[in-house]
């Protein structure tokens, strides 16, 4: 009689593991797919920020005036090459889709404004909201900037 209680009660706990599976795997993926998805935006902000800083560089050690935006340009696709993604015109973009802009300016006044010196500034702007580097799991798109906006600026030598 003890051994035919026990059987029952087991039975009876069959699907409990399957339902607690159920309920918690979701929350699992949600959150593995969330740290996935910020470590590959973190690692694209800081790549758009350093591709910044070498555009301008670039583009400050230039000896021939006419040259220095092309160099920042070559230098920033240069930078994003690993993402797919080039400065055409002012415009960022990714394959064929317009994702951003970007803009090396010609050199001018640094900002604070210093006497006698020049700067050439580069800025980035990548409207990751509606162009993720990675497909965006349901509920992370809320935790991910609408827009990555970087500027460097480098003293012409």
């Amino acid at each position: 009689m003890v051994g035919r209680v026990m059987r029952l009660r087991r039975r009876s706990d069959d699907g409990a593991s399957a339902v607690e599976f159920a309920l918690v795997v979701p929350l699992l993926l949600l959150l593995l797919f969330g740290i996935i998805s910020y470590g590959v935006m973190l690692s694209f902000r800081q790549t758009l920020s350093q591709a910044a800083a070498e555009g301008a560089r670039a583009a400050a050690v230039t000896f021939v005036e006419t040259d220095k935006q092309d160099a920042g340009y070559d230098a920033i696709d240069g930078a994003l090459d690993s993402f797919g993604a080039t400065c055409v015109g002012g415009s960022l973009r990714k394959g064929a889709v317009t994702v951003g802009t970007c803009t090396v300016t010609a050199p001018g006044p640094c900002t604070p404004v210093a006497t006698g010196v020049e700067c050439v500034t580069v800025t980035l702007s990548y409207d990751y909201r509606d162009h993720p580097i990675v497909p965006s799991f349901p509920g992370v798109g809320y935790v991910m900037p609408s827009v990555l906006t970087y500027s460097a600026q480098a003293r012409v030598s």
